[in-house]
């Protein structure tokens, strides 16, 4: 299959978000990716540039020309307009322009400061939807820090557990971190766009929370007390092997994590005998033998390609995929059917870079397009522009913004409970269906007698966390009584969201076209990790499958170690975060337009602008850089030192020339201070290793916390790099209750984290804790199909319902 018949191309007059005028005001890629989001769907992006630009308009790789640019930044601002203006001598006309906008994307506090917002850019009544970037809230003891892209990926607990055992930690490119904060931005302002008539149209992200929602598998195991120190670039999950090796052509990238899946590794390496050796029986004991184990490994694929390994492999059901360089992922005929990779234009300079993964058809998003000069929109918004009158709805805040809308939660794990709670959080209801013979595999897949004994499926601390604000219901779907209920239940809803393996669904008969025929309004959303109708659909995947898929470990860690990934599972947290947003806008065009869709979203695709950097500099350069460990493209110093405690890190990231005179005096060097050749990042650059060591030497004298609040308190950008465990003891944290305590049948009191954006300086409600297996079945049952208590009681002597796990072999039984 080929071109529009994997995946419909937009059509300009059903795009998802034509019609809104939204304006974007500041820098930063989480600001920009959000406003990207916007215009790729048909927005009226209005960007507000300083006459001076920013310095992301220098962000490698540089496009050729008189004046190079940026591709990097071209590939976020594609389809914007741009205006300029200076915030103090432009504000009233800047007052003007907001009076027009129904959406606005605020992120001046990133720079200036929160004093920035004690003047409202968003005044007009009614008010416009208003997302606010700040770094750590408006509030807490960091709410005043100095921040950066890698500061908030420091004391969020992103970067303590990946890279070598000794250190130092690997910080992935900053545009990583505004990605996932963006995606989050995104989903609140479309929620606070829907529901604006009744609810609160103002929100306030924190970048520092949005980063830690990445890693909050960390948080559920730090509770199970399964959290792992840094165990070494590509060891994590307390499983083994799940690493990246060399073959004799290209790099295979593998994650075994059951035991039927290192059966299959060992018998197509030809090594059998090691298939049933209790030595390797389960991720534990394979993780004590990581070593033993990558010798054989790494001499064993040496002796096919990895195309071959990736058939062989994939072909027993192994979770293995192609690790690919920049020029082999933008051949990739995969991505190429799905139109993966869009045009991207600045003046007369073109390049290839990733489109944005959340994919509705004809509602967009647009492939490609063209970013603006900077002004050059000044005349029309100067003028006809302020003449515009904005979609607005007056109303008080009443309800959470998706109240009312409906979703029936097929998804297991990970990526898609995430996907799904982002609606929940938002106040959708959302009816969760399990198996009692096949519950969510993140309650557990060790199915041995002490799982049913002690309902260990009702204490795995991350299931319990994913799947907050739902409801609860077991259906056996493989009995054809369970599928009708499904059915009828999909009737009533507005949405069905899934991550079943592609061949599943359609197997039981449940696939897109059987639900619309009951309901052809409805939003379907599948998410495997490849997409839907292609070669590889039916691939194996785990998040850190998902990662190894896009090339990006061969560009992260340091430059004289292996390719590594981040040891964080990244692509599911980034696939639920598509997912979710995907959904949102979805069913915002179903609410418009009474249409449903199906959403073809592939989660390789969803991690893919994580790589636009080195994506953008193959198709600009024809190569893409090395593995550059800890430095940034513009920023110096910029790196993760150690300090006096064990295993004690401090991030140090200078963005601004008079942060670096801040830095020389905390560092007492004014040798430093006065040189001429260091006073701007470019010269800065070209002497890093000699204001490593100066940072290096300093640090290590000093606590990690005791040298962040030093350097904080003359304005240079610092932060510790926190561990999981002690991120759940983070005073700034607790002081802005973004902990919060919950109670649960069968694990009693514990943590958990709450959305990283606040309307009206509240964390948004924890309505109900993750339902306990089956526990609200005869309720929604009931309620929604109007069953009587003798139908509930015979569906369950029947198994078709339960609220008790039970072995497969006991369906029959029933």
């Amino acid at each position: 299959m080929q071109g529009d018949s994997i995946e419909q191309a937009p059509d300009p007059a059903q795009l998802a978000l034509r019609g809104l005028r939204v304006l974007e005001i500041g820098t930063g890629p989480a600001l920009a990716y959000t406003g990207k989001l916007f215009a790729d769907f048909g927005a009226e992006v209005v960007k507000v540039e300083a006459p001076g630009g920013d310095a992301w308009e220098h962000m490698p790789p540089l496009l050729d020309g008189p004046e190079p640019r940026s591709a990097l930044w071209a590939w976020l601002n594609t389809n914007k307009r741009s205006v300029t203006a200076d915030p103090v001598e432009d504000a009233g006309w800047l007052e003007q322009l907001v009076q027009t906008c129904d959406v606005v994307l605020d992120a001046r506090a990133l720079d200036a400061g929160l004093s920035v917002l004690e003047r409202p850019i968003a005044g007009a009544t009614p008010a416009p939807v208003e997302i606010v970037f700040t770094w750590f809230g408006e509030n807490g003891p960091y709410s005043g820090y100095a921040g950066s892209e890698a500061v908030c990926r420091a004391l969020s607990g992103a970067v303590f557990n990946s890279g070598p055992v000794d250190g130092p930690p690997h910080m992935p490119h900053a545009l990583q971190t505004g990605i996932a904060a963006g995606l989050m931005a995104f989903s609140a302002a479309v929620a606070a766009w829907m529901g604006r008539a009744h609810g609160s149209r103002r929100c306030v992200l924190s970048v520092h929370e949005a980063v830690f929602h990445t890693v909050e598998m960390e948080a559920g195991m730090v509770q199970d007390g399964r959290h792992a120190p840094r165990l070494g670039v590509n060891r994590f999950c307390g499983t083994h092997p799940t690493g990246i090796y060399a073959t004799a052509q290209g790099w295979i990238g593998i994650f075994t994590h059951t035991l039927p899946q290192w059966v299959a590794l060992c018998e197509a390496i030809g090594r059998p005998e090691l298939a049933h050796d209790p030595r390797y029986a389960n991720g534990a004991e394979r993780m004590a033998r990581a070593d033993e184990i990558d010798a054989m490994l790494r001499a064993a694929l040496q002796t096919r390609t990895a195309q071959q390994w990736f058939e062989e492999l994939g072909a027993r059901k192994h979770p293995t995929v192609l690790v690919p360089t920049m020029a082999e992922l933008l051949a990739q005929q995969v991505h190429r059917q799905r139109h993966a990779f869009v045009p991207v234009t600045v003046g007369a300079a073109r390049c290839e870079g990733p489109i944005v993964p959340l994919r509705l058809g004809a509602a967009g998003p647009l492939r490609g397009g063209a970013a603006p000069a900077r002004g050059a929109d000044d005349a029309h918004y100067r003028g006809a522009g302020l003449m515009h009158l904005p979609a607005r709805a007056a109303g008080p805040a009443q309800r959470l913004p998706l109240a009312g809308t409906t979703i029936v939660d097929l998804t297991m794990g990970w990526a898609g409970p995430l996907a799904a709670r982002t609606a929940a959080d938002l106040g959708a209801e959302v009816i969760k269906v399990e198996s009692t013979v096949y519950p969510d595999w993140w309650r557990g897949a060790n199915f041995t007698e002490e799982f049913y004994r002690e309902r260990l499926y009702e204490k795995n601390a991350n299931f319990n966390l994913m799947n907050r604000n739902k409801r609860g219901i077991t259906l056996d779907l493989a009995r054809p009584e369970g599928r009708q209920l499904l059915l009828q239940l999909v009737a009533q809803a507005d949405a069905v969201i899934e991550n079943y393996s592609a061949e599943v669904l359609p197997k039981l008969g449940l696939d897109d076209a059987a639900l619309r025929k009951v309901n052809p309004r409805l939003v379907m959303v599948s998410m495997p990790a490849f997409g839907l109708g292609n070669a590889w659909s039916d691939t194996r995947a785990y998040g850190g499958t998902l990662e190894q898929a896009t090339g990006l470990p061969l560009y992260t860690g340091h430059a004289d170690g292996p390719p590594a990934m981040t040891s964080y599972a990244y692509g599911d947290p980034v696939g639920g975060l598509n997912a979710g947003a995907a959904l949102l806008l979805a069913l915002h065009v179903q609410r418009e337009t009474g249409r449903g869709m199906q959403l073809n979203l592939s989660q390789v695709e969803a991690m893919l602008p994580m790589a636009a950097p080195f994506v953008l500099a193959q198709s600009v350069h024809g190569s893409a850089p090395t593995r550059a460990g800890n430095r940034h493209p513009l920023d110096a110093p910029h790196g993760c030192w150690r300090c006096a405690g064990p295993d004690d890190w401090l991030v140090v990231s200078v963005r601004m020339d008079a942060q670096w005179q801040a830095l020389c005096g905390v560092l007492e060097r004014p040798d430093l201070a006065a040189d001429a050749g260091l006073a701007q990042a470019q010269g800065r650059r070209a002497q890093q290793d000699r204001l490593d060591a100066a940072v290096a030497a300093w640090a290590a004298t000093r606590s990690a916390d005791a040298a962040m609040q030093q350097l904080q308190q003359t304005g240079v950008s610092a932060g510790v790099v926190r561990s999981i465990p002690r991120l759940m003891d983070d005073p700034h944290l607790r002081a802005r209750g973004f902990w919060q305590q919950m109670e649960r049948a069968h694990v009693g009191r514990y943590l958990s984290g709450s959305t990283p954006f606040r309307q009206d300086g509240r964390p948004l409600p924890i309505r109900q804790v993750a339902p306990t297996l089956g526990e609200h079945t005869a309720q929604v049952l009931a309620e929604r199909l109007g069953l009587t208590p003798t139908q509930l009681d015979a569906l369950e002597r029947q198994g078709i319902t339960g609220r008790s796990a039970r072995p497969k072999t006991s369906r029959n039984a029933a």
